[in-house]
């Protein structure tokens, strides 16, 4: 089957107005797992299938309605370069303004696994690498050869190298932004520390940026956003390394909610927990105007697709 990851290209909005895009809903073709939805959706895996509990995520089935959490709140950092969210597995690309007309593109991707960590900080593009060569460090030529796959010194360009066709040097050693020869596994933890982003996705973001373009590196597994005047909570589960931040998170959240003037006798904080003990991934509202608590996509009334979600308000 033919694949197309869909980028998703928003307008960027007002520095006051944190959220993009909107929550869409699918239904599942009689050949579909998750990831070929997720895919053509421009999502990752774990970000699918947290949208979508309880649903097989190898054979979802014919006509399943599937959400796609298309919806996101922008990372608490300048909106400019790039900027990767590692516990949210999404990078945030923020073009050079051409005008007055600004976008963010933003992208699934794969990041380093709990023993080969992706990094954190700032760094910068500093090579662009079209049909890059592979030279594996001998730690991952040792670990291959344990699992009886001998690696070449060197493994050129072409269908069997784990880069793609497409690279990022940055300027922190080692550490690329790439393609893949393998797409399934976008959307999880499974690099050596590299990010790895669909084909498709790396061949539009390589043809736009250009060297000395910013990288930053973000932990930010709690993203309190604000539009129309309501406060939104996106919950992602923490890095493994930063598992106190799970026990933590109450705390964490209330901290983030101060800094945006938001008062705690306004939240809705049974929706705060459920979404700390189940990630949808998906921005929620939990704050209530005049008593009335805004639906969001896991309410069985939640709008259809194309509806503006934060608009609609169910009664509490």
């Amino acid at each position: 089957m033919a694949f197309g990851a869909r980028a998703e290209t928003l307008p960027l909005p007002p520095a006051e107005v944190d959220l993009v895009g909107q929550v869409r809903v699918v239904d599942a073709r009689h050949e579909d797992t998750l990831l070929d939805i997720a895919r053509r959706g421009g999502l990752g895996y774990n970000e699918i299938k947290m949208a979508n509990r309880g649903v097989d995520p190898w054979m979802p089935g014919e006509g399943t309605r599937v959400t796609l959490p298309t919806q996101h709140i922008l990372p608490k950092t300048r909106r400019e370069g790039i900027v990767i969210n590692l516990p949210e597995m999404r990078m945030y690309y923020f073009p050079p303004s051409k005008g007055e007309f600004r976008q963010v593109v933003t992208y699934p991707l794969s990041i380093g696994r709990y023993d080969w960590r992706s990094p954190l900080g700032i760094t910068k593009i500093t090579q662009k690498l079209p049909n890059p060569s592979w030279t594996p460090p001998e730690s991952i030529r040792i670990e291959h050869a344990e699992r009886g796959d001998i690696l070449p010194r060197v493994v050129p360009a072409g269908p069997d190298n784990p880069l793609g066709q497409y690279a990022l040097r940055l300027s922190l050693p080692s550490y690329l932004i790439h393609g893949t020869n393998r797409p399934y596994g976008i959307g999880m933890r499974v690099t050596h520390g590299c990010l790895r982003l669909y084909p498709e996705h790396i061949e539009a973001l390589f043809g736009q940026v250009t060297l000395g373009t910013q990288v930053m590196f973000v932990s930010q597994p709690f993203k309190i956003g604000q539009a129309f005047g309501v406060t939104y909570l996106e919950a992602h589960p923490p890095l493994k390394e930063e598992q106190g931040r799970k026990q933590g998170a109450l705390g964490e959240i209330s901290r983030l909610l101060a800094d945006r003037g938001v008062s705690t006798a306004d939240v809705d904080w049974v929706t705060v927990r459920r979404e700390l003990q189940k990630p949808s991934g998906m921005p929620v509202p939990i704050t209530y105007i005049n008593g009335a608590r805004l639906m969001d996509a896991r309410d069985e009334t939640a709008s259809e697709p194309g509806e503006d979600t934060h608009r609609r308000v169910a009664q509490r």
